[in-house]
């Protein structure tokens, strides 16, 4: 079930102000509120970026606090808010956690999602990694990953084009039990499913849409992507999962102040040359992040790069200027953690 254009390289980015974990969020988040996220899904929307993503977390158990923060907005109140507010950019969950809740419940929300939004919903699911939070919701945390499973499967078959759908598993099971409105999309929504462990990669192959990868670095994604196509290979599968990555943090220009030796920063075009990387892999989507001072360089930024980087995302290689001496573009992915406790780019959270 593809819902990106075939061909060309989309790029979608994780919204700033809803998640707010030391290890990626910019100063000025934490003085930051509903305003300055609004601006920012608009900007996003009118400037031809494919997603707005929203993490999700219930609840952060002390001992992780100093690094995750508490700020997490739940990702269907604040998704259904900005599908008010924008028209054409779609909807994103990265991740649900979805085991945390009866695939009913969590049906209801995002078809409800989806049919507000008229069709824009991409549900991204995941294990989750904070224990606390599956104890305290009563949740077995050391089974999540079979439970994510079935959740994922009950998900398929409750978004489905059945008012009534008919579920049998081994945790849940549900007939004769109608929920309305349906989603909009057909046979429903996309569901992609993020996580870097081998059962995280071995789930999306065989049972998402598109896969969402926790931080890989560059080095790493084209082996991960030739296991998940060789899984959903075997599981007979016919139709290509959409597949996504992070990038390293971006700045397009010379920032004039310290972005941290990961940011790739620069010229627009050797910023796009960099970044077509992803695509030779065979990623179809990148997620992009910029270093910014406040929201206002966020949009900024957030322009220059649908004006001037975006353009040449799909360049062929005798497309390129023939002047290219200052493309000093490096792959600083590599100095990634993979084992951040939080849910953009956490490898842990996928079992």
């Amino acid at each position: 079930m593809r819902v990106l254009p075939r061909g060309r390289l989309s790029y979608g980015m994780q919204l700033p102000v809803q998640s707010q974990s030391t290890l990626y969020a910019e100063l000025w988040e934490a003085g930051a509120g509903p305003a300055e996220l609004l601006a920012v899904a608009r900007a996003a929307d009118r400037l031809g970026f494919a997603y707005l993503a929203v993490c999700d977390h219930v609840a952060i158990p002390r001992r992780l606090a100093d690094a995750m923060g508490t700020v997490w907005y739940d990702p269907v109140a604040t998704l259904g808010w900005l599908a008010a507010a924008t028209e054409r950019v779609r909807l994103l969950s990265h991740v649900a956690v979805a085991a945390l809740r009866h695939p009913l419940l969590t049906a209801k929300q995002y078809a409800t999602l989806d049919h507000l939004s008229g069709g824009r919903l991409i549900l991204g699911v995941g294990a989750g990694h904070v224990r606390e939070e599956f104890e305290a919701l009563g949740v077995d945390f050391a089974r999540r990953g079979a439970l994510l499973d079935e959740t994922v499967d009950a998900l398929k078959a409750a978004l489905g084009p059945e008012e009534f759908p008919d579920f049998r598993g081994e945790r849940f099971a549900f007939s004769g039990l109608g929920q309305a409105p349906r989603p909009v999309q057909t046979p429903r929504p996309p569901l992609w499913v993020g996580g870097s462990s081998p059962a995280a990669v071995r789930r999306a192959a065989v049972r998402g849409d598109g896969w969402l990868p926790q931080g890989d670095p560059r080095h790493r994604l084209p082996g991960q992507i030739a296991r998940l196509r060789a899984l959903r290979e075997a599981a007979g599968i016919d139709e290509p999962a959409e597949i996504g990555a992070i990038t390293e943090p971006l700045y397009v220009g010379e920032p004039g102040w310290d972005v941290g030796r990961r940011t790739l920063t620069g010229a627009p075009q050797r910023l796009a040359d960099s970044l077509r990387a992803y695509a030779a892999m065979g990623v179809d989507q990148i997620q992009v992040r910029f270093r910014c001072r406040d929201h206002a360089e966020l949009t900024d930024q957030m322009a220059a790069f649908a004006a001037d980087v975006a353009p040449h995302l799909d360049d062929r290689p005798d497309d390129r200027p023939d002047d290219r001496s200052d493309d000093r573009s490096d792959d600083r992915s590599d100095d990634r953690p993979d084992d951040r406790p939080d849910g953009r780019s956490n490898g842990r959270s996928d079992d």
